[in-house]
């Protein structure tokens, strides 16, 4: 049955569903609640991980190469993206008591 799933690409679907709706809760929880980490901190990483979830689901697919190329692209520059948006954040020094 797992095996069936995995083999069609039915279940890395599911896990990307599952990414979104975990960008989705950490959405509301940022902005409704005040609570959790700034969407910048958390988008690229969960972007570029449903990005490779996708690359894995065309290469078991069997489709073209240029398709498993372009999303492998994407998941990079997702990637580098989140990166380089990290680069220079530094956390604040903390206050002597």
């Amino acid at each position: 049955m797992l095996a069936a799933r995995f083999a069609d690409g039915s279940l890395l679907l599911g896990i990307v569903a599952l990414i979104g709706a975990e960008a989705l809760l950490l959405l509301y929880l940022w902005y409704a609640r005040g609570v959790g980490l700034a969407p910048r901190a958390w988008v690229g990483n969960l972007v570029s991980g449903a990005l490779l979830m996708m690359a894995v689901r065309s290469a078991l697919l069997d489709q073209p190469w240029i398709l498993v190329a372009f999303w492998l692209l994407s998941a990079l520059f997702a990637h580098l993206l989140d990166a380089f948006a990290r680069w220079g954040a530094r956390p604040a020094p903390a206050e002597p008591a």
